[in-house]
């Protein structure tokens, strides 16, 4: 049910369901894995969002375009959709992380529906992974204002929290897992008002502290 609802939402019905399956299945569950799909999907999402800037912005240069880009394929821009066509209620997740709420972890969403472009790609070609990129992406591109300077998301939250006269978040180190040579970080951004405590996970503390600042933006947008 929740795989042809998923499939509904992104208008591209699976030859293979293998491929599905594996674009779904987080690295903590198993092999295979989403990772290598992650990686091609990603290619093809910049290609596709950068088509789509070129017919659209005729006008704009090279340096413009970049930064229009940057900002739809980003974390946060991934995440918003992957929400919006429930993607972590398909994931399939080892029991570590579905008990640390990786299923609403916007670096797992944001990647998964990077994975399941590739595997769009893979099993109808690119035209048809472009069609659903193009689809997904519409009301983005729509709401698209080239003249709009693009923040990142530690940026963002602290402009939306002095907007409402709120005082700006903390970010405070979680743990430290994993050894020396690969470490990843967790961080809280902690919100006294509105009341909000968020983590965000990464390979360096900038990192989970802006993946943190985007996930706490994310439900605050969403009160």
């Amino acid at each position: 049910m929740q795989l042809a609802r998923l499939q509904r939402g992104l208008g591209h019905p699976f030859a293979d369901a293998a491929l599905l399956r594996q674009a779904l299945t987080h690295r903590s569950y198993g092999q295979p894995n989403n990772e290598r799909l992650e990686f091609l999907g990603d290619s093809i999402l910049n290609a596709v969002v950068s088509m789509a800037l070129f017919e659209r912005y005729g006008e704009l240069r090279e340096g413009e375009l970049s930064r229009l880009r940057a900002s739809l394929v980003r974390q946060e821009a991934l995440h918003r959709i992957a929400l919006k066509l429930e993607l972590g209620d398909c994931l399939l997740l080892g029991e570590g992380e579905l008990k640390s709420g990786g299923a609403r972890r916007p670096s797992i969403l944001a990647d998964a529906l990077e994975a399941l472009f590739a595997a769009v790609f893979l099993d109808a070609g690119f035209p048809a992974a472009k069609a659903v990129i193009d689809g997904l992406y519409q009301p983005a591109l729509e709401e698209l204002d080239p003249r709009a300077p693009t923040k990142d998301p530690k940026t963002a939250l602290q402009e939306w929290l002095q907007g409402r006269k709120y005082k700006p978040p903390r970010y405070e180190m979680v743990k430290v897992l994993g050894e020396a040579h690969a470490q990843e970080f967790e961080v809280a951004c902690v919100i006294d008002a509105p009341a909000l405590r968020t983590v965000g996970r990464g390979p360096s503390r900038r990192f989970a502290e802006q993946q943190s600042a985007e996930l706490a933006l994310a439900q605050l947008r969403t009160k």
